[in-house]
């Protein structure tokens, strides 16, 4: 994931990642950031920008789970403005999770 803060903010960029943790797939029960889902994430003033994939290209509950990510992002205090810009490239997989989320599907 790549982190960037581009001016002066009172946005908690740990806050952000919290609130991101709150965000699942429906079809898988671990958070959108131990998945490796969210590729970018840009703080600049009071507004944040987030790149982000899913686990599949044809996820029917896309939608659901990026409006998800605007809502809880928009709960930060400081966060005035979410955009959230979904991409394939490079595409996702299994490798891209964290170790926690490996262990909790049980995946070596």
């Amino acid at each position: 994931m790549t982190e960037e803060i581009i001016s002066d903010t009172s946005i908690d960029t740990e806050e952000v990642y919290a609130a991101l943790r709150e965000c699942y797939d429906p079809e898988i029960p671990v958070n959108v950031v131990d998945l490796g889902l969210i590729y970018i994430l840009k703080i600049e003033g009071s507004a944040v920008d987030i790149t982000m994939t899913l686990t599949a290209i044809g996820c029917p509950v896309g939608p659901e789970v990026m409006a998800d990510v605007e809502s809880k992002v928009l709960e930060v205090p400081g966060v005035e403005k979410c955009d959230v810009t979904l991409t394939f490239e490079p595409p996702w997989t299994p490798d891209k999770m964290t170790e926690d989320a490996r262990w909790e599907l049980g995946i070596g």
